[in-house]
């Protein structure tokens, strides 16, 4: 035997008595890399009731993210409490008039402003971030009748710049309200998509609406539970062709996702007022009667807001959801259940999956939920608003 072979021999009977040893021996393990399983430590701003959303933004110029929440927005890293504007004081059983709320500088003068959405139907404005006087924001109006349940903002004209998505349930249509472009500019402009008796998605109280490329030509189109309008090579030509498609029950926000890697856009969505997150399965043919259910989890009710966002670092797009809290009050199913916050981990494969980690179970969801870096250590953490108050938890390992 040679000297090389030797070694080789010697370095393997050793390795076997290693492992021998280690399960013989009480206590001798190998001991495995830690896990880095994500962790969340949570913070309570405050218990008041005030909103159903939040957004956050720099609004002082500090360089760091504040929060904004109906009325108030608070101060990082304290969490100190501004005004915005008068806010009345709302039980559990009330309604607020602050359903969702989104950071953004509508009027370019460098400083984040607050979009307010009112109740289903009602008023949808805006505050002008006053800089550096101190005094309440001025409110500007977007549009007096902003139906859905889950208005959104994104940038339908492609121009940079985000705009809102919503119904106008008095007349009946679907619209995009464009943001101000120019510097200095207060103002919003309507756009039809469609409209008219019978305009499918444009009761005041529609759930669902999400923002994705259905068809594979590069321009997202505009989804609700029906199907999805078309978006055109203009956005501002009326009308949008509809494309009918069975997409589910009432839900929350819509995202898309190509979860079977057929190269199509697969939908996800969650019941706003009953059991139940699902996926759905874009079908492979032309026959949209074929697009098919999965069932990801129904252990909470009321998921009437949810995000999409990579909460473990592996590269795939997790879910964030939990139970809004009396959501109808005690009206609907498992309304006293506990308030849960979860987050699911997508294992993308053959047979996708999403494993759920409880987060909290006495805070839940809102109309929204955010997610964002909220003190520069590159792990998000997520913002909640809703009946039981204001919470930031902040995420570690």
């Amino acid at each position: 035997m040679n000297r090389s072979s030797a070694v080789y021999s010697l370095s393997a009977i050793i390795l076997f008595l290693f492992f021998l040893i280690c399960a013989f021996i009480p206590g001798a393990r190998i001991q495995q890399p830690p896990t880095k399983e994500p962790r969340f430590i949570k913070k309570i701003i405050t218990t008041d009731f005030i909103s159903e959303g939040a957004a956050i933004g720099d609004v002082n110029h500090d360089g760091k993210p504040d929060i904004m929440a109906g009325g108030y927005w608070f101060e990082t890293p304290d969490w100190i409490r501004h005004r915005i504007y008068p806010e009345k004081r709302y039980t559990t059983t009330d309604f607020s008039n602050s359903f969702l709320n989104f950071s953004m500088d509508v009027n370019q003068d460098g400083w984040i402003d607050l979009i307010r959405i009112g109740l289903p139907g009602e008023e949808a404005v805006w505050y002008k971030n006053p800089g550096k006087i101190n005094g309440d924001w001025r409110m500007y109006p977007i549009l007096s009748n902003c139906g859905n349940e889950s208005p959104m903002l994104a940038d339908v004209d492609d121009d940079g710049r985000p705009d809102l998505i919503c119904n106008d349930p008095v007349e009946k249509a679907m619209i995009w309200m464009k943001s101000p472009s120019k510097k200095g500019d207060t103002l919003w402009t309507r756009y039809v998509i469609a409209e008219g008796p019978g305009t499918p998605g444009t009761d005041r109280y529609n759930h669902g609406l999400g923002f994705a490329d259905m068809n594979g030509d590069g321009k997202p189109d505009i989804i609700i539970t029906k199907g999805w309008w078309i978006a055109p090579p203009d956005s501002r030509k009326f009308p949008w062709a509809f494309h009918a498609a069975d997409l589910g029950r009432d839900c929350s926000q819509i995202y898309a996702l190509d979860i079977n890697h057929k190269g199509k856009a697969d939908l996800i969505s969650a019941s706003a007022h009953d059991y139940g997150i699902w996926w759905h399965q874009h079908p492979v043919s032309e026959d949209d009667s074929a697009w098919k259910e999965h069932l990801i989890f129904k252990g909470f009710s009321e998921s009437h807001g949810m995000a999409m966002a990579d909460i473990n670092g592996d590269g795939a797009p997790d879910l964030i959801t939990g139970k809004r809290y009396f959501a109808h009050n005690e009206h609907d199913p498992g309304a006293l259940d506990p308030a849960v916050l979860y987050w699911f981990e997508y294992k993308p494969g053959k047979n996708p999956s999403w494993i759920p980690h409880l987060i909290d179970s006495n805070s839940g969801v809102g109309e929204q939920v955010l997610t964002h870096d909220m003190n520069g250590d590159g792990l998000p953490d997520i913002v909640i608003a809703n009946k039981k108050g204001l919470f930031l938890f902040s995420q570690t390992h």
